[in-house]
């Protein structure tokens, strides 16, 4: 499954609840329920498990034990704002967690690179084996 695929059907599961939120607004904060609460139900994507650990660590605290990604956004003044802030939020992680990691090429020395190297880490120890506490013999 693509990432925009995964976005479109998370999208969809997507739970928003508005609270209350500190912050720039002056009395009119007090109020208006401007901050978005939004909870997504990561069980519910079907996800590979690759990209569910993926996710999972992505994440971090924002997934509770019960397998949600709970996001809240309060950046903006006015609910519309906040509320794209917050799929945007969790579209960006989604499309994160979708993307596989580029594999690492296992690097390959030649033998005179490995001779010089051993010889630089020899070269090294004695150096620091010098910096030890002067005996008088």
């Amino acid at each position: 499954m693509s990432a925009d695929e995964l976005i479109a059907r998370a999208q969809g599961l997507i739970e928003e609840s508005f609270i209350a939120s500190a912050g720039p607004g002056g009395q009119n904060v007090n109020k208006v329920a401007t901050a978005v609460q939004i909870r997504l139900d990561v069980f519910a994507l079907r996800l590979s498990p690759e990209v569910f650990h993926r996710l999972k660590e992505l994440a971090g605290s924002k997934m509770t034990a019960r397998g949600e990604i709970v996001l809240t956004a309060r950046s903006y003044r006015t609910q519309e704002q906040n509320r794209e802030d917050a799929r945007s939020r969790i579209a960006e992680l989604l499309r994160e967690a979708a993307t596989l990691p580029a594999r690492r090429a296992k690097s390959r020395l030649n033998r005179v690179g490995k001779t010089e190297r051993l010889a630089g880490k020899k070269n090294r120890s004695t150096i620091k084996a010098g910096r030890g506490k002067v005996r008088l013999d």
